[in-house]
C-alpha cells in the first residue's frame, strides 16, 4: 500500500488518513495542501514581477501572455535536448499514479504530496516545452530588434540547429547574409539536419539569404573579421571542457570584425563567457536575464545573454 508511512517515514497505525466528514487536517497536511493550491499561483506571481518589476502583478495578465505573445513561424523548429520534456512528462504522470494508489487508500497527506510532485514536474514540462517551441523566438525576436541591424550585416549563428534564431537574424536582413555553423546532432535539437535547416529557410522566404555550413565552433572555417554580428543560442554549453568553451569564444572574436556585435544565450557558462570577453578586451560587456519565457524548466534553468563589441583596437 502507497500511504503516509511510505512517504513521510510515519508509524501511526492508529491515525485515520481516510477522508470523511469527521475528518480534520493536521499541520503537516494544511501546509502541503497550501503549497498545493498556491504553487502555480505564486509562479505567476514571479513570472509577473520578472518581466513588469516596476509595476503592479496582474495574475491573469501573465497567464494569458503566453498565448497571446507570440512569433509565427512557418517552419519546424523542434525540441531542443527532446528527452528532457519526455523525462519531466513520465515524472508528472509517475507521481499522478501514485496519488491514485493513495487516494484508493485513503492516504491524504500521500495522495497531498503525490499531486505536489505531480503538478510541479508538469509545470516544469509546461515550461520547457514553451521556452523551446514559442518563448525563445519571442526573446530572440526582442533581442535582435534592439540591435538595430541595417540589414547589410554578415551575420553568424553559432550552433544554428534547425535555424531558429538565424532564420530570425535572416528576416532582418536585405543586402546581408546569415551563415550558420552545426554538427547536426539530434541529441542536441531533434530532427537536427542541414536539411531540415534549409527546408526551414525556404519555409520563411530567406533561403536567398541563408548560408550553412558543416563545421565545428571551436574551429571555425572563415577569415579573419569576416562577420559583423555574431550570436549563438544554447550552443556552446555543448562543449563539456572549459578549454573547448573558450576556444568557441576565441574564434568567434577572431572571426568578428573590429565594432562587431556578440550576443550570446545560454543556461550555463555566462559569467565565464562574460569574463573571457572582458579579459579578450572587448567593451560594453553586459549579461542580463532573459525572463520567464526562455526558462527551460523553471528559474534553475534560465537563460541569460551576454553581449559585447569589438572594439577598433584591442591593447
Amino acid at each position: 500500500m502507497v500511504s503516509a508511512t511510505f512517504m513521510f517515514g510515519l508509524d501511526q497505525p492508529s491515525t485515520s488518513f481516510w477522508i470523511n466528514a469527521e475528518h480534520r487536517f493536521g499541520p503537516v497536511e494544511t501546509l502541503a495542501l497550501t503549497a498545493c493550491i498556491s504553487w502555480p499561483v505564486l509562479l505567476a506571481i514571479r513570472c509577473r514581477q520578472e518581466t513588469h518589476p516596476h509595476v503592479g502583478v496582474d495574475v491573469g495578465a501573465t497567464l494569458t501572455s503566453m498565448v497571446e505573445t507570440s512569433i509565427v513561424r512557418q517552419g519546424d523548429y523542434g525540441f531542443d535536448a527532446p528527452y528532457v520534456p519526455v523525462i519531466f512528462g513520465l515524472l508528472s504522470l509517475g507521481f499522478l499514479t501514485l496519488a491514485v494508489l493513495n487516494a484508493t487508500q485513503g492516504a491524504v497527506v500521500g495522495v497531498i504530496a503525490t499531486l505536489i510532485a505531480a503538478m510541479w514536474f508538469f509545470g516544469c514540462m509546461a515550461s520547457y516545452i514553451y521556452t523551446t517551441r514559442t518563448g525563445k523566438f519571442v526573446v530572440w525576436s526582442q533581442v535582435l530588434d534592439e540591435m538595430n541591424l541595417t540589414g547589410q550585416e554578415q551575420v553568424l549563428d553559432l550552433g544554428c540547429g534547425r535555424g531558429a534564431v538565424l532564420l530570425l537574424a535572416a528576416e532582418r536582413l536585405d543586402g546581408g547574409r546569415a551563415h550558420g555553423v552545426d554538427l547536426w546532432r539530434s541529441q542536441d535539437q531533434s530532427g537536427n539536419a542541414v536539411e531540415t535547416t534549409t527546408r526551414n529557410a525556404e519555409a520563411e522566404g530567406v533561403a536567398d539569404r541563408v548560408e550553412l555550413h558543416t563545421a565545428d565552433m571551436t574551429e571555425l572555417p572563415f577569415s579573419d573579421g569576416q562577420f559583423d554580428v555574431i550570436v549563438s543560442s544554447l550552443a556552446i554549453h555543448n562543449i563539456t571542457s572549459k578549454l573547448g568553451r573558450q576556444q568557441v569564444i576565441n574564434e568567434a572574436l577572431r572571426v568578428l570584425r573590429p565594432g562587431g556585435r556578440l550576443a550570446i544565450a545560454d543556461f550555463r557558462h555566462v559569467a565565464r563567457y562574460a569574463e573571457t570577453l572582458s579579459v579578450a578586451g572587448l567593451s560594453d560587456v553586459r549579461t542580463r536575464g532573459l525572463g520567464w519565457r526562455f526558462w527551460y524548466g523553471g528559474p534553475w534553468a534560465a537563460t541569460r545573454l551576454v553581449q559585447a563589441t569589438k572594439p577598433d583596437r584591442i591593447a
